[in-house]
């Protein structure tokens, strides 16, 4: 994929890991529409700003109305909302379902009949190195991640025969506001955009973009116990 060739629609587009995704399109040629709940908040020239919360359906099918040019979708857009699964707020637990997983398939959903009737192109799906692993605090992220990549896997079976790629993206803590209290190294957003966007170009299906998530992705094969040593102690 040529990426100076493509339109792109990223959602949360306004501030963090977004804001850099579209930064580093535009800075490669593509056409860029960039998602937020408060379009007025986006800043960055050269974009078009579009109103969405991809937990609204009216407006996730409002904004595919708007790009009917879109051949790139990127799901970023993400809440954490720090909730325990034992004694959290249900809501809080129902808001990172809503978001990471039925939010990220709603998009899906009104994109790819676009994305196909355009020639085709590519879906990433910003997931985390918490889609694999647990650390025992963040529950309800880490639950609602791992739905995610379920459904991105479900998704690049299903829609690779229509011309249409989906990706995963996974990579641990960057340095965004959504991090800002979490006390562990965090990657460049910038790099890690980068990172991204050649994956893309190179048609990826999934891109790992930091050690910790390569590091959790060998301890799969290990099972509970590579991942959970403690659990045998």
């Amino acid at each position: 994929m040529i990426i100076s060739e493509q339109v792109a629609f990223v959602t949360g587009a306004n501030r963090g890991f977004g804001r850099h995704l579209a930064l580093e399109l535009l800075s490669r040629g593509a056409k860029v529409y960039a998602g937020a709940r408060n379009p007025e908040s986006i800043d960055i020239p050269g974009v078009t700003p579009v109103k969405l919360d991809i937990t609204n359906p009216q407006e996730v099918a409002a904004a595919a109305k708007i790009a009917q040019d879109v051949t790139v979708l990127i799901n970023n857009a993400g809440s954490s909302t720090e909730a325990s699964l034992l004694d959290g707020d249900p809501e809080k637990i129902d808001l990172e379902f809503n978001t990471h997983f039925f939010g990220t398939l709603s998009m899906v959903r009104a994109f790819a009949p676009i994305i196909e009737k355009n020639g085709g192109g590519s879906i990433l799906n910003i997931l985390s190195g918490l889609s694999w692993f647990s650390s025992g605090t963040l529950g309800a992220y880490t639950a609602a991640k791992a739905a995610e990549w379920a459904l991105t896997n479900d998704l690049r079976l299903n829609l690779y025969p229509r011309n249409v790629r989906v990706a995963g993206l996974h990579v641990g803590f960057m340095e965004t506001d959504m991090t800002a209290n979490v006390d562990m190294p965090k990657s460049n957003p910038a790099d890690i955009a980068k990172t991204a966007i050649d994956g893309i170009e190179s048609d990826s299906f999934e891109i790992i973009a930091d050690e910790v998530s390569r590091q959790v992705q060998a301890g799969l094969a290990g099972g509970v116990a590579a991942l959970y040593p403690q659990l045998s102690k």
